[in-house]
C-alpha cells in the first residue's frame, strides 16, 4: 500500500474493508459487521492511548490492551455472548493480518489472546411442512401487490429449492431469467458452484418476472423492492419475520434456515454428504457434517415421541 505509514487507523480500516469487498468479495452484511467491530476496536484503542493511531502504532498494541477491549465488549448494556466475542476477536485478527501482509506491520502480542470457548451449535432447519407454508403464505396476504407476493414466493422458493444464501439469491440478474436446469452461483470466497434448479423454482421465478412492473436491463438485479430498487437482504429477513408471525413459527425460522432445511431434507432423503457439500458450496466437509447431527437429533426426537414404552 503506497504511503501507508501516513494513514491513520480509520483509513487503514477502510482499506481493509475495501480489500474484503473487492478481493475477497464478502457480503454487504459481513462487511457492515466487520466495519462496526473495527470502529469500536479503533475507538477503544485511541481513547485508551489518548491519541490518533497511525500504522506504526498498530503494531505496538499489546495483549493486555486487546483483552481490555474484549472485556468492555463483554460488559455494558448490550454485552456480547461467547460466540459474538469470538467473532469480534476473529475480525480484529483478520484486520491485523491484513496490516502485516499489505503494510508490513505485525502486532505479535495479539497471538497471546485466546478467545472464549464456544459450544458448536447445530443448524436449525424448519420442517418440510413449515418450509412449504413459508413459500405459500406470501400469496395469501391480501395487503400485498400480486407482483410483490410473487417476488417473495420466488425468492424463498429459490433459497429452499437451491440451498442458496440470501446474498446469492439476490445476486441474480435479469439476464439469468428464465432460469435453466442449473445455475452458476458465486459464493463465499469467490468460489463458484453449479446447482440444479427444480421446475417449481423455475415456475416461481417466471411468475414473478411476468408480474414485475419494473423494466429491467439485463445486468440489473432481478429482484426489486417496492419502489424499484434492488431488493435487500434485510427486506427478505423482514418478510420472513412477518410470515413466521402469521404462521406461528419460531424465531429460528429465518431465510438462512431454508438453506439449512434444503441440506437436512436432502440428507433425510438419502443424499450423500459429499454431494450436499458441493451443492452448498462448503469449503470443508466438516461444515456439512453438522447436518448429520441435525438429522440424527430429529430421528431420536421422533423415536422418543412415538415409542410405546417412553
Amino acid at each position: 500500500m503506497a504511503a501507508s505509514g501516513n494513514l491513520n487507523a480509520e483509513q487503514l480500516l477502510m482499506a481493509w474493508l475495501g480489500h474484503l469487498a473487492h478481493e475477497r468479495r464478502l457480503s454487504e452484511r459481513t462487511l457492515e459487521a466487520y466495519g462496526h467491530i473495527g470502529r469500536l476496536y479503533i475507538g477503544f484503542m485511541e481513547r485508551h492511548r489518548g491519541e490518533t493511531l497511525y500504522l506504526s502504532a498498530m503494531g505496538t498494541i499489546t495483549a493486555a490492551e486487546l483483552r481490555a477491549h474484549l472485556a468492555e465488549r463483554r460488559s455494558g448494556d448490550r454485552p456480547l455472548n461467547a460466540r459474538s466475542l469470538a467473532q469480534t476477536l476473529a475480525a480484529i485478527r483478520s484486520f491485523h493480518r491484513y496490516l502485516d501482509r499489505r503494510c508490513g506491520v505485525d502486532a505479535p502480542q495479539l497471538a497471546l489472546v485466546r478467545g472464549p470457548r464456544v459450544k458448536p451449535s447445530l443448524p436449525r432447519p424448519v420442517t418440510e411442512d413449515q418450509a412449504i407454508g413459508l413459500l405459500q403464505e406470501p400469496e395469501a396476504d391480501p395487503d400485498m401487490e400480486p407482483w410483490e407476493a410473487a417476488r417473495d414466493r420466488a425468492v424463498l422458493t429459490l433459497l429452499y429449492g437451491c440451498g442458496l444464501r440470501i446474498s446469492e439469491g439476490l445476486s441474480l440478474k435479469r439476464s439469468d431469467a428464465p432460469l435453466g436446469d442449473s445455475l452458476r452461483i458465486t459464493g463465499k470466497g469467490a468460489k463458484t458452484r453449479i446447482v440444479p434448479v427444480l421446475p417449481q423454482v423455475i415456475e416461481a421465478v417466471d411468475d414473478y418476472v411476468r408480474l414485475c412492473p419494473w423494466p429491467l436491463a439485463p445486468e440489473q438485479a432481478l429482484f426489486r423492492a417496492k419502489r424499484g430498487g434492488p431488493l435487500s437482504p434485510r427486506q427478505v429477513q423482514a418478510t420472513v419475520q412477518r410470515l413466521r408471525g402469521r404462521l406461528g413459527l419460531p424465531a429460528s425460522a429465518t431465510p438462512h434456515a431454508l438453506r439449512h432445511s434444503f441440506a437436512t431434507h436432502l440428507l433425510g432423503a438419502g443424499a450423500d454428504l459429499r454431494s450436499i457439500q458441493e451443492l452448498l458450496g462448503h469449503a470443508s466437509l466438516s461444515t456439512t457434517q453438522k447436518y448429520t447431527q441435525v438429522d440424527a437429533a430429529a430421528l431420536l426426537k421422533a423415536y422418543e415421541a412415538a415409542h410405546p414404552r417412553r
